[in-house]
This record gives structure tokens, sequence and C-alpha cells, in this order.
């Protein structure tokens, strides 16, 4: 990866990037409801929510807006804590209302086959 190129794989459903603080780290951050969008204004992207880099030894955190980073406030590690508690819940959360569901027909073959 080059620095200062955001990657984008629609296919994949995922970004990736070099950490914007320089150190070097390759970022990924994956397109989903729960996680990260992408906009495209024609001219700049823009990904959100921010970029928290709690995992890594730099622990930065930043914003790519309008082509640009936006560098962010850091972290204690009680709102790390609590940022992925919420990001997990929404996972779980969005993950259970998108999970495919067998039709009525075949949930009752599937009672009629397990008694």
């Amino acid at each position: 990866m080059d620095a200062g190129v955001l990657y984008v794989s629609i296919t994949y459903r995922t970004c990736g990037h070099l950490c914007c603080c320089g150190c070097g780290h390759e970022v990924v951050t994956p397109l989903s409801p729960a996680q990260w969008s992408i906009t495209y204004d024609g001219e700049n992207v823009s990904l959100a929510p921010s970029i928290g880099n709690w995992a890594l030894p730099c622990r930065s955190h930043y914003w790519i807006h309008d082509g640009r980073v936006r560098w962010s406030s850091r972290y204690s590690a009680a709102e790390i804590a609590r940022n992925r508690d919420r990001d997990r819940r929404l996972l779980a959360k969005i993950t259970e209302e998108h999970r495919p569901r067998p039709s009525a027909r075949l949930r009752r073959l599937l009672q009629w086959w397990h008694r």
C-alpha cells in the first residue's frame, strides 16, 4: 500500500490504507451498516465513523473526511473499552437483523424431520 491512498473494494466490502500517523501499519475497515461507510462526492472520499487504531502501538484516532485526515482526540482505556463494547453490540444486532431466515415451509419440514 502507498501512504495517503485509501483503497476501496466494493466486491469485498472493505477499505484499506496505511495508518495516517506514518507508523506503516495497514488499516482495514469493513464496509457494512454496523461498521464503516464510504461516501464519494465525485472528487473526494469520506469514511465514517472515525478510525480508532486501538490495537496498534500508535493508538492513533482520526477521520477521513473529504479526502483529508482530521485528527481526533486520544481515547483513554475506558473510552476504548466502551467503544468496543458498543461496536460489538451494534454488529451483533445488525448481523441478527440480516441473518437469512428459513421459509415457513422449510421450518415445518425441519420440525417434522427432528421429531
